[in-house]
């Protein structure tokens, strides 16, 4: 796959993207917006400075004016455009990837996303050639200073009844560098941090948290402070996954149900959406609470979009993206880590283990890749193999066995990955044993796992 990807532009420096592509991406990526400045954030890998010096070199080079906000993590980015009256923005960042790739992530006005089907495959093919020619003059540029303002921007969303102690990772990558200032204005936040410097070349582990081992380092921050939860964020900021206090990681659908189950206490009867990855629980949840339960696509160009179309609230993905309307309907996982402490005050003699323990009334596997030379085959099979199941094909193949309830129920889901050559399996039961027989079968058609 190239660097021009489903969500955003991402490859590693400077082998797959230059500063010679971040300026025609630059030229590129003003053609797709209307009339205003547009703001450009970088997060701390040590190319992204020359990365984004291009990048705003591209937007002038058309007579485009730029607001250059500096070191910020994605979350910050969205806010500055979703605050301001601006074209667009991006953010010069490759998110949880190792230190040597970098990349952008693009919005319209509004912090509406940028996807290759809205407008990253127009880049490409722009970028193919010379990329657009430059203007008769060039647009200037602003320098911003956003930090305090996004800082009071986050902290307007704590809720704390009761102080709450939490242990947090930032893994060496933005939240280090936003968090700071957002805990100062939360006193109730008493947190005990760990790797807090941003440095791009993630001296301490890899900035991603979906990674089971990745998960080690706040475990045993967890077990030294006594904290009641712990959070780990990716190298951007814009996801986070948690721990309890016994160091077991609480998967993110089960984050959503939880958080889900809260707003509608509070909020009423509101939509909520989540992917499809995620367990039936999530559903569950949300209907037993009043709310309106929107099964979507993964991705956060498709989440973002169904938010709006229907006035959504609130939303989570398996991957750790947690999706907030009143944050311009955008993704944080400060945020997220926020929502989950201000449900911890209101409970202050229950630890999340047991606020989570009736969420884990199914069995699942987890998330299972695999490399498939013929998809369309693969996806055959698996409908042939289960010829009574229920099927639907929002986003690949989803098959749904027996009912809620019975003895055999089960379902899974068969999807091709939008940033990686594989496909990826989700499966669930209602029990343990189940749930393993019908992996074993599913694993047999698709072949050996990859890592």
């Amino acid at each position: 796959m190239g660097i021009f990807k489903a969500y955003d532009i991402r490859g590693i420096y400077p082998s797959d993207l230059d500063t010679e592509i971040a300026r025609k991406v630059g030229r590129a990526f003003s053609e797709l917006l209307g009339p205003g400045p547009v703001v450009v954030g970088r997060d701390a890998r040590v190319h992204s400075p020359e990365v984004s010096e291009a990048v705003c070199q591209g937007l002038r080079d058309v007579g485009r004016e730029v607001i250059n906000i500096g070191l910020a993590s994605t979350p910050m980015v969205y806010y500055a455009i979703g605050s301001r009256e601006v074209a667009g923005g991006m953010v010069v960042t490759a998110s949880h990837n190792p230190g040597e790739y970098n990349g952008m992530k693009l919005c319209r006005e509004g912090a509406k996303p940028v996807a290759y089907t809205t407008g990253i495959d127009k880049i490409e093919a722009a970028c193919a050639g010379d990329g657009p020619a430059a203007g008769a003059e060039e647009g200037g540029m602003t320098h911003l200073d956003l930090l305090a303002d996004y800082h009071a921007h986050v902290a307007s969303f704590a809720d704390l009844k009761e102080p709450v102690k939490v242990a947090i990772d930032a893994a060496n990558g933005m939240a280090g560098y936003t968090l700071p200032g957002i805990l100062k204005l939360i006193p109730e936040i008493q947190a005990e941090s760990m790797f807090m410097e941003p440095d791009g070349t993630f001296p301490n582990h890899e900035a991603n948290p979906l990674k089971e081992e990745n998960l080690d380092p706040v475990r045993g921050l967890i077990a030294s402070t006594g904290a009641r939860v712990g959070v780990s964020f990716d190298g951007d900021a814009d996801r986070c996954c948690f721990v309890d206090e016994k160091g077991v990681t609480v998967p993110a659908d089960l984050i959503t149900a939880l958080l889900a189950r809260d707003l509608l206490a509070q909020r009423g009867p509101v939509p909520i959406v989540y992917d499809l990855r995620s367990s039936w629980v999530v559903k569950e949840e949300v209907e037993r609470a009043g709310g309106r339960a929107i099964r979507d696509r993964v991705g956060h160009s498709f989440i973002k979009a169904t938010m709006r179309e229907e006035g959504a609230l609130f939303a989570g993905e398996l991957s750790g993206h947690f999706y907030f309307a009143d944050n311009f309907t955008t993704d944080s996982g400060v945020l997220a880590m926020i929502s989950v402490l201000n449900l911890l005050s209101r409970n202050p003699g229950t630890p999340l283990s047991q606020l989570v323990g009736d969420l884990r009334r199914y069995h699942q596997t987890g998330e299972i890749n695999f490399r498939v030379e013929d998809t369309a085959q693969a996806l055959a099979s698996l409908r042939e193999t289960f010829p009574e199941g229920r099927v639907d094909e929002l986003d690949g193949v989803t098959i749904e066995c027996g009912d809620l309830g019975d003895d055999e129920w089960w379902w899974c889901n068969v999807r091709s990955s939008n940033t990686e050559p594989l496909l990826r399996l989700n499966l669930e039961a209602n029990t343990a044993a189940l749930r393993d027989a019908r992996r074993d079968q599913v694993v047999e058609l698709l072949g050996e796992p990859v890592e």
